[in-house]
């Protein structure tokens, strides 16, 4: 059995950095552009496997340059990558981003050959997590595969769309930023529809945690790391791959949360989605100096 099986997307990250974000129909000039691997899924899977985890991944890519290179990448970083399909006649996905002088960003997806995923089943694995930047009929297939096993089901649901009452029923974690809770219809909204907890990632605010025990629903909340930040672009994910990771080795959920916190902090002190994200050593240091 494996710790954490990831299903979700992967792209090749364009990123400019510009002084401020555009308003609709302005132009601004960038003052620096890099190419870093990316999408939500493959970044959570990456984060997963440097905090200790063993993880694989469903996922799709295109028959081209970028694929090749995110594959071997997802390889090197010790990921199963048996289920990254290659797509013939697809291009890879892209992420067109912006960020700011303020480490704010704006994303536009191309999903590519993320439209393409298709899941006959996952691994055997303790923890599945996955995202909406691929179909979410796929999504839905995922949680019923790993609910057979008895697998934890986590979901971030990002990018926001309706969620369907099948794919809630199949989802014991819910892990959205604020924009996401809000366009999902609150915590208590969530709560009704039978997830065990609601995990809201809320930046420098630090994590707003319902959760369902015995029964009874209790709310907590984690603080932020103290940290200076350059680029939040893959923080969400940092924190996702983490906080499953820490799920699947038994952490109870305040620690899971509380190692996410410091995992995703430390994702904004560094350009760009995979450069960023963080080694447990890492993890580990920043936790100590914040007992």
């Amino acid at each position: 059995m494996i710790d954490v099986a990831v299903v979700g997307s992967v792209n090749l990250d364009l990123v400019a950095h510009t002084p401020r974000l555009p308003g609709p129909g302005e132009t601004v000039s960038a003052t620096s552009f890099a190419e870093h691997a990316g999408g939500k899924g493959l970044n959570q899977a990456i984060a997963a496997a440097r905090s200790g985890a063993t993880v694989a991944m469903i996922a799709a890519v295109g028959g081209d340059d970028a694929g090749h290179r995110l594959r071997s990448l997802a390889t090197t970083e010790g990921i199963d990558v048996d289920g990254i399909r290659v797509a013939a006649g697809a291009s890879t996905g892209r992420a067109l981003i912006a960020v700011d002088d303020r480490a704010e960003n704006s994303i536009v997806i191309i999903p590519g050959a993320n439209a393409l995923v298709h899941v006959g089943g996952v691994p055997h694995a303790r923890v599945v997590i996955a995202q909406l930047e691929i179909p979410i009929d796929q999504v839905i297939a995922a949680f019923r595969s790993a609910r057979s096993t008895g697998a934890l089901t986590i979901l971030n649901p990002a990018p926001t769309q309706v969620l369907p009452d099948e794919l809630l029923e199949l989802c014991d974690i819910i892990v959205p930023n604020e924009h996401e809770l809000g366009a999902l219809g609150g915590t208590g909204a969530l709560i009704e529809r039978g997830l065990t907890a609601v995990v809201v990632t809320q930046g420098s605010a630090g994590v707003a945690v319902t959760e369902r025990v015995d029964g009874e629903i209790s709310s907590w909340a984690q603080a932020a790391f103290d940290v200076t930040p350059v680029d939040t672009t893959g923080a969400g994910d940092a924190f996702c791959g983490a906080f499953a990771a820490r799920l699947a080795a038994g952490d109870d959920l305040h620690a899971a949360v509380r190692y996410g916190a410091a995992a995703g902090a430390l994702a904004t002190t560094i350009a760009g989605a995979v450069p960023s994200l963080p080694h447990a050593s890492e993890v580990a240091t920043l936790l100590a100096a914040n007992p």
